[in-house]
């Protein structure tokens, strides 16, 4: 194969729609923290839940449309991830600047950030020697806590005056979240464990 040939497919790859779908997710991330830290009228949060809620989305489409067309790539797969650390991680710090999440649930914020950070390493070095760390379905579900929990937490006061207790329901998601982020957090370093030293004995 040419080096065109080898550009075009690349570019290709880049510009399939899961890509696009994720790029999308990638974008929406300042969009949300903007809405939530910029403003207070309940309209910003609304708006901030449908921008949030429309990047979740993208996280299931994209990799449905990569399976079922076969447009799986390094990229998508290198940038899924990432996004959804982006959209999980700037979310929680935006609702901990904006008073919205207080209290002992901050301490809920910081074991999902602490995780994803330990298994951001982990892969990192894994990829090192060539060893993939596949996700687990425990992980997709709890992504998918994690992104329910923060829906309640975006719709914050707005949410509030039509549920009332819309953010103590965010606050026992987002616990239910920490703890199956503690749980996938613990199976990964598992995973990972024996390929520790590799690199030192190769």
């Amino acid at each position: 194969m040419t080096q065109t040939a080898v550009t075009s497919k690349r570019r290709a790859q880049a510009l399939a729609l899961p890509n696009l779908l994720t790029y999308g997710r990638l974008a929406a991330v300042p969009v949300v923290a903007a809405l939530l830290l910029g403003f207070t009228e309940h309209w910003a949060r609304w708006t901030a839940l449908g921008v949030f809620v429309a990047a979740g989305v993208t996280d299931f489409l994209d990799g449905y449309f990569a399976r079922i067309w076969q447009q799986q790539s390094p990229l998508g797969r290198m940038l899924d991830p990432i996004a959804d650390k982006l959209l999980v991680s700037t979310s929680l710090l935006a609702l901990v600047a904006d008073n919205t999440l207080t209290g002992w649930t901050i301490w809920a914020a910081i074991i999902i950030l602490c995780r994803e950070i330990l298994v951001s390493g982990l892969r990192e070095h894994l990829a090192e020697l060539k060893v993939r760390l596949p996700v687990s379905a425990i992980a997709k579900w709890k992504t998918a806590a994690q992104l329910v929990a923060l829906g309640f937490f975006i719709a914050g006061p707005a949410g509030e005056a039509v549920l009332p207790g819309t953010v103590k329901i965010g606050e026992a998601l987002l616990w239910a979240a920490a703890i199956l982020t503690l749980y996938t957090g613990f199976d990964y370093l598992q995973a990972a464990w024996a390929h520790f030293g590799e690199d030192e004995a190769a």
